[in-house]
């Protein structure tokens, strides 16, 4: 039997999920409309809590000032990074003359950043309300009130790399740990979730054999999260061609990245296969309206939006809704493919005595 208490923090955890999704969903528009650097400055937009609408409301020699405060923060990055043994990566951050290059303003960018940025502030307040009323399994689960505190401190982390990011003018492996933690936040919410649902209730027994599904949904899993690593890098090569043509020739784009747009459309293939044979090993074992089922079903829809998605940046010059659309939908595929292993994963098959 659920507690009210228990029913509150699955209630919370599960609108945590939502929330996280729409920070990538805003996180994606922010790329696609190349609003990175809307906000010059970080954690204020434009040292105001409340960012400009326009030129006469910015700050006196605002480029000069925030450059200086740029090559400051890159600088003690930089040394971070030496003293991990990266010197290489230190000495390529502190010689791109691309930072000290300031940003026109644009009010339209500026807002679509700070909204961005309440989107995080959201996340940040849902996790923190997650993470206090996780208190209730302190004696019945404690490892959902460890992973909901070690949360917390996750999206710190991603918050500093936000800073990094823009003092760093995108830099693009840096995006792509920023991209890396979204997960690591996403599957943390979605195990406790899982976990909290299932607590008083009995594994489930099926006639088939699960073994195999489990570890084919899992290997699934692993080529999916490169796919999105690969896609991300994509991104970050297509975002340096934009820039190099004045965000012009846009119908280009897709042909200047070169062979690393051909490995990531050849492995959406393979993550297309695999999905489609998670769905048939499911199908096989489940009925009715079982949450493995209902899920398998959620995926193969996921799935067909990313491919006409990714049909539409490949053929129609990369509109920037449909790059919104295949990021956002990309982590959706990740959190439904990994909610679907922990569902399978406390599935065992009925063995006669």
């Amino acid at each position: 039997m659920i507690t009210k208490s228990e029913q509150r923090f699955i209630r919370i955890n599960f609108i945590t999920i939502v929330v996280t999704l729409l920070v990538i969903l805003a996180g994606g528009i922010v790329r696609s409309t190349g609003s990175g650097m809307g906000c010059p400055d970080w954690p204020k937009c434009f040292d105001q809590y409340i960012p400009p609408t326009s030129v006469s409301q910015l700050p006196a020699d605002y480029k000069e000032k925030y450059v200086a405060g740029r090559v400051k923060k890159n600088e003690k990055f930089a040394n971070l990074l030496e003293k991990m043994g990266k010197h290489d990566l230190a000495q390529k951050i502190r010689n791109d003359q691309s930072i000290t290059v300031p940003e026109e303003f644009n009010p339209v960018n500026t807002w679509i950043e700070y909204v961005n940025r309440l989107t995080g502030v959201a996340l940040g307040i849902f996790l923190f309300i997650t993470a206090y009323f996780s208190r209730i399994y302190k004696k019945t689960a404690k490892r959902i009130l460890v992973l909901s505190i070690f949360n917390i401190f996750v999206v710190g982390l991603q918050g500093w790399l936000g800073s990094i990011v823009v003092s760093t003018n995108l830099t693009q492996w840096v995006v792509t740990v920023h991209m890396l933690l979204a997960l690591v936040i996403l599957a943390i919410l979605i195990y406790t979730y899982t976990y909290a649902r299932h607590l008083h209730k009995e594994r489930s027994v099926i006639m088939y054999r699960i073994l195999w599904l489990k570890g084919f949904l899992a290997f699934t899993i692993v080529i999916t999260i490169g796919q999105i690593i690969l896609g991300t890098e994509v991104r970050e090569v297509i975002d340096t061609i934009a820039k190099s043509l004045n965000f012009g020739a846009r119908n280009t784009w897709v042909a200047k990245v070169g062979d690393m747009f051909i490995y990531h459309r050849d492995l959406a293939i393979l993550v297309a296969v695999c999905n489609f044979i998670v769905y048939k090993m499911v199908i096989d074992r489940f009925s009715g309206k079982a949450w493995p089922l209902m899920t398998a079903n959620y995926i193969m829809i996921t799935l067909f939006v990313q491919i006409a998605s990714g049909f539409l940046l490949s053929y129609f010059s990369l509109p920037p809704y449909a790059q919104t659309i295949h990021l956002l939908f990309s982590m959706i595929m990740f959190s439904l493919q990994y909610y679907l292993f922990l569902l399978v994963y406390r599935t065992d098959t009925y063995k006669s005595n």
